[in-house]
């Protein structure tokens, strides 16, 4: 049976369960999806203006959704979860304290003040993006909730409108100052293609995504990240700090109007501005930011060329600079990366998402995937302790509602 019908099954089981079967009439089931993503490549720049590389995965949350004939009431549940969260509409910022179910409050308070007339309804998720993997599960959830919500009470949004509600869900609900990447790939994701994303301007170009004879395998250290707890907003704190250091190099320079993001700048402009930032940790910063966002642009490159070695020489110089350079990987995300470019089937590997914990991705020939998986298990588990988990993904659509 087709694995999406499955999910539909489990999702309408568990509603059922909670919250009554369907009646047959304008509360009725519908259903919706939302992908988690991954990042080839353009790490920590979506929030300095930069350009990102990244691909809506199979790995998504399905969820049920109907109105529940209430003004107010909110009710949401899953699959993988005991017990039912609820909100009330009125008093929506209390939802901020729920042990589950504050991003998609955060995206039903983002719709409601652009202008929805919202009202009661409820909810289950059935999420098979892993949580705290680096996969953007979060945004997989904010995204299903915002398409759901808008369809459900006749909102016009666009899908990149509902994408930027759940970054802002995120930014003013939640406190992760994250950027618009992995929103924007759940919402705008296409089958087979990664997506070229500039994040100063939500100008995007889809770009096959042509492995030959080689799969996405995603290696995930089990060591869950949590970046509103993390250094993720130290990160933003630095690369801001960064930007005020370039302007102000530029001035002395004698350049009228600098630069407004890290991102814009070229690699002569890095090389003559950057040595003056006279803080390495943030020098450094910097450096990443730069470089990465000129990496990407050439990674693009390569793969429309169908040169696919280059293409994993760029990610593993993606990884070694947000490694030393922005310093966002740790002990377990290092062992992972180590492992797996010890293995002579690796066509290219780095960390993805925001760090700290969470997955590598790896392009790995077809034939050598299951010696891969064993290769790098001993090798991490030896290094760490922990046992990794793997998944071999394709690269599927974006967000929509399932029939």
């Amino acid at each position: 049976m087709d694995n999406e019908i499955l999910k539909m099954q489990t999702v309408e089981k568990r509603f059922a369960g909670t919250f009554g079967k369907s009646k047959g009439d304008s509360r009725d089931l519908r259903f919706f999806a939302a992908p988690g993503r991954v990042n080839l490549i353009g790490e920590h720049i979506d929030y300095c203006g930069g350009y990102v590389f990244p691909a809506a995965l199979t790995l998504d949350t399905v969820a049920a959704v109907r109105k529940n004939g209430t003004a107010s009431t909110v009710r949401l549940a899953a699959t993988t979860l005991d017990g039912v969260y609820e909100f009330d509409l009125e008093d929506i910022d209390r939802a901020k304290t729920l042990r589950w179910g504050n991003y998609q409050a955060g995206v039903v308070k983002e719709l409601a003040e652009a202008g929805l007339e919202i009202g009661g309804f409820d909810m289950v998720f059935h999420p098979t993006v892993p949580i705290g993997s680096g996969l953007s599960s979060s945004a997989s959830q904010e995204t299903v909730t915002g398409f759901a919500v808008n369809a459900l009470f006749g909102g016009k949004f666009t899908p990149v409108e509902l994408a930027l509600a759940g970054q802002r869900a995120e930014n003013n609900f939640c406190g992760v100052n994250c950027g618009i990447m992995d929103q924007f790939a759940s919402a705008m994701g296409r089958k087979d293609n990664a997506i070229l994303l500039n994040c100063a301007t939500l100008e995007y170009e889809y770009v096959p995504l042509d492995l030959g004879d080689n799969l996405l395998v995603l290696a995930n250290t089990c060591k869950k990240h949590a970046l509103g707890a993390s250094k993720y907003n130290e990160r933003r704190r630095e690369v801001t700090v960064g930007l005020e250091e370039m302007q102000a190099i530029e001035r002395t320079h004698g350049v009228a109007v600098p630069r407004d993001n890290l991102c814009s700048y070229s690699r002569e402009e890095l090389k003559a501005y950057a040595p003056e930032i006279k803080d390495d940790t943030i020098r450094k910063r910097v450096l990443h930011v730069v470089s990465e966002n000129i990496r990407v642009r050439e990674a693009v490159e390569v793969l429309k060329k169908g040169d696919l070695a280059a293409f994993g020489r760029l990610l593993r110089e993606a990884n070694e600079s947000i490694r030393y350079l922005y310093e966002a990987t740790g002990e377990e995300l290092d062992a992972m990366f180590d492992a797996a470019i010890s293995f002579e089937g690796t066509v290219g590997a780095r960390m993805t998402g925001g760090g700290f914990g969470g997955c590598t991705v790896n392009i790995v020939r077809k034939d050598s995937v299951e010696e891969f998986e064993r290769h790098v298990a001993r090798l991490y588990t030896e290094a760490t302790g922990n046992t990794p988990e793997f998944y071999a993904c394709s690269v599927g659509d974006g967000a929509r509602e399932l029939t």
